[in-house]
């Protein structure tokens, strides 16, 4: 945990910000897998961690803004739990350490909230994401399912994300380690790989990394030679001679801060010809996009810049053709760029994507619905604290240069026959970290190896 001060002052802003009424914050429970008793990992909500920092299912705070109380409910573990799990810190202390005096048993919390509906008193929560709460919300305070979507606080939903969104100099410090030990596991693929093995043993290997450092993956590994599945998470092809390698893939610190970096290589000791064409117009836009980056511009113009880039880079290769601006305009680069160059990152990877892209990556304008725009999932001027990715690629997806051949869309802006040469080229993209700072932007962590010569020398090692 952060000092206890951190919790009590961010609260203290939150009720600024709110003003009245009372503030219900629900934690995550134990997920099971299969069974009550074989759960996935625990993960704590992340607005329940900034705000309080306690690790433990089961609870729920409240923070009543008119009479400046806070209370956490829950229940303690029984001898029998003890048992299974080992002593464990009680809840009093847990709360004690994030400023919080008042504890109850969880079966008070709906005598609190029957008091506080009486009164006519508003009551503000988040939209929930996980099922569970949605149906204590039910119990509670009698919305079902699918009236949350427009019951929730929105009031506290844009305060929430106005503070979350600015990374203290603590919290940059933690994103900083977190992406340290993501190079590492990025290195260490790079190391690892050779023809022959499979992308489960690769897998394995980043994931070994991750958990030596005493943390975990921030995310379910991406590691595969189908690099033209942007989310791609099967592991379970032969690596052979002459592949692009893709890896996606960040470190979570036991602060449950995010790295998520991306790198692709050859699994042969070069880059083929075509290959190392392709690699240097990514890291082109890669530059293009970091070199955009400053305070209040919009991140959507980083992301055009990335676009242009490509596109630019790829008429030079005879791919595509015509009026570059009005290409991306249209959304032609969208075949070999289908997604965004970039989200925000910090206690989750896609930073606080639970309370809507709309939000927290748009400030409440409406997003583009034209293919590849929509993806993009941040979009607002940069502001100092402000901790993202920039992850431009290349991709020749098979499924959609089909499709859209056959409907001779964008036939304007793009060479066919020459696209069908790399149908079965795969996808190559690069991805760092960076927070902005008053000076601009800086990278987060260590620097990822990515130059063809770094990753060329790294290869030549490995066999």
């Amino acid at each position: 945990m952060f000092p206890q001060n951190t919790y009590i002052q961010r609260r203290q802003i939150l009720q600024a910000k709110i003003g009245s009424g009372l503030i219900l914050l629900f934690g995550n429970e134990e997920s099971p897998m299969n069974y009550t008793d074989n759960t996935y990992p625990f993960r704590q909500d992340s607005t329940f961690l900034y705000y309080f920092g306690i690790q433990r299912p089961g609870l729920v705070a409240v923070i009543d803004v008119d009479e400046g109380r806070e209370l956490i409910f829950g229940d303690e573990y029984s001898v029998e739990d003890i048992v299974w799990r080992g002593p464990q810190t009680n809840i009093g202390e847990m709360a004690e350490a994030s400023g919080v005096k008042l504890v109850r048993p969880y079966s008070e919390i709906r005598n609190l909230l029957d008091e506080i509906k009486a009164g006519s008193r508003i009551i503000h929560f988040l939209p929930p994401y996980r099922p569970e709460n949605k149906i204590k919300l039910l119990e509670f305070l009698d919305i079902a399912p699918k009236g949350l979507k427009n019951s929730f606080s929105l009031n506290l939903l844009k305060a929430v994300i106005s503070q979350r969104e600015f990374k203290s100099s603590e919290e940059i410090r933690e994103l900083d380690k977190s992406v340290d030990i993501s190079v590492d596991m990025h290195i260490a693929a790079m190391q690892y790989t050779r023809p022959g093995i499979t992308e489960a043993q690769v897998t394995a290997e980043i994931h070994r990394v991750a958990l030596a450092a005493g943390g975990n993956v921030s995310f379910p590994i991406i590691a595969t030679i189908n690099g033209q599945t942007l989310h791609n998470h099967d592991h379970g092809n032969l690596i052979k001679a002459n592949d692009l390698f893709l890896v996606d893939a960040g470190y979570e610190n036991t602060m449950c801060y995010a790295g998520d970096l991306s790198s692709t290589f050859p699994v042969s000791k070069r880059f083929t010809p075509a290959q190392k064409e392709i690699y240097e117009l990514t890291l082109e836009a890669h530059q293009a996009a970091i070199n955009t980056l400053k305070l209040g511009v919009p991140f959507m113009q980083v992301h055009l810049m990335a676009c242009l880039t490509i596109f630019d880079g790829l008429k030079e290769l005879g791919l595509t053709k015509g009026n570059t601006q009005d290409a991306v305009q249209a959304g032609a680069h969208a075949l070999f760029f289908p997604c965004g160059t970039g989200h925000m990152m910090g206690l989750d990877v896609h930073d606080m994507e639970d309370l809507g892209e709309e939000w927290v990556g748009y400030d409440g304008i409406p997003k583009s619905t034209q293919f590849g725009l929509k993806s993009l999932r941040l979009a607002k001027p940069l502001q100092e604290g402000h901790v993202f990715t920039i992850e431009p690629g290349i991709y020749f997806i098979p499924e959609l240069i089909d499709l859209w051949r056959s409907q001779n869309r964008f036939s304007e802006f793009i060479n066919w026959e020459k696209v069908e040469s790399y149908r079965n080229f795969g996808g190559i993209r690069n991805e760092e970290d960076f927070v902005m700072t008053k000076n601009g932007a800086q990278l987060l962590g260590k620097p990822k190896p990515k130059s063809i010569d770094e990753i060329e020398a790294i290869r030549e090692k490995a066999f």
